[in-house]
């Protein structure tokens, strides 16, 4: 194998020209197959992995340039600011003025396969890590903070030009089912939408903007299980 002042001389030159690379081409560039080798190299440069194609490409911390929501695209492999594609999502929506769609999500991260995506918005949403909405017949996904969440709400009923909706009553047996399902059990506390879920599964008639109404009648957060 190349010696560390050799390989940071051949991936640098490397990298200027190709951009890009697989693990086999690091393998053949540096003179071995020891994966713990290329990836030493590697970090001492400073290095990225792709968020699509299962993370199997690699560029150089400073190849990218990154665009305004921090990605960057080199024909079919893309980089992100923030990492893996579960947090690059979760940035994503985080970042948004007015929640993002899953139709948006796709076009924005060029994902060739959408289940990708749906597998992805699933899990980073059962850890509470962003919340879902559903507005005008689709799936809206929104901050995991309620103050975001509800202006990004309210942003994206403008785009749309839908007025809000005035709050729909809760009865009181409604509101201490929602209570013991968001805080017994887990440490944190889940989503208003997975309440509703849950609830809804055992036959109890509760809609996200109920549970969420719960919520900010009681200062809770997903996220957390203290009271403001």
């Amino acid at each position: 194998m190349l010696t560390s002042d050799a390989s940071e001389r051949a991936l640098r030159n490397f990298f200027r020209k190709h951009r890009i690379a697989e693990l086999p081409e690091l393998f053949h560039l540096l003179g071995t197959r020891s994966r713990m080798s290329v990836f030493r190299r590697l970090k001492a440069i400073g290095y990225r992995s792709s968020f699509n194609h299962a993370g199997r490409y690699y560029t150089l911390a400073d190849v990218p340039q990154f665009d305004q929501r921090g990605l960057w695209f080199y024909h079919h492999a893309g980089f992100s600011c923030a990492g893996t594609l579960k947090d690059t999502v979760v940035d994503l929506v985080e970042g948004s003025t007015a929640g993002m769609t899953p139709k948006e999500l796709l076009a924005l991260l060029k994902l060739p396969v959408a289940n990708t995506l749906y597998n992805t918005l699933h899990a980073v949403r059962h850890e509470a890590r962003i919340g879902r909405h559903e507005l005008d017949g689709a799936h809206l996904y929104i901050s995991a903070d309620s103050q975001r969440a509800n202006a990004q709400l309210m942003r994206r009923r403008q785009a749309i030009g839908q007025e809000p909706s005035a709050p729909v009553p809760v009865s009181e047996e409604t509101v201490i089912a929602v209570l013991v399902e968001a805080l017994q059990g887990a440490d944190l506390l889940v989503s208003a939408s997975m309440v509703a879920s849950r609830l809804t599964a055992r036959a109890v008639a509760v809609t996200t903007a109920q549970v969420e109404q719960v919520f900010a009648r009681y200062g809770l957060k997903p996220g957390k299980k203290t009271v403001d």
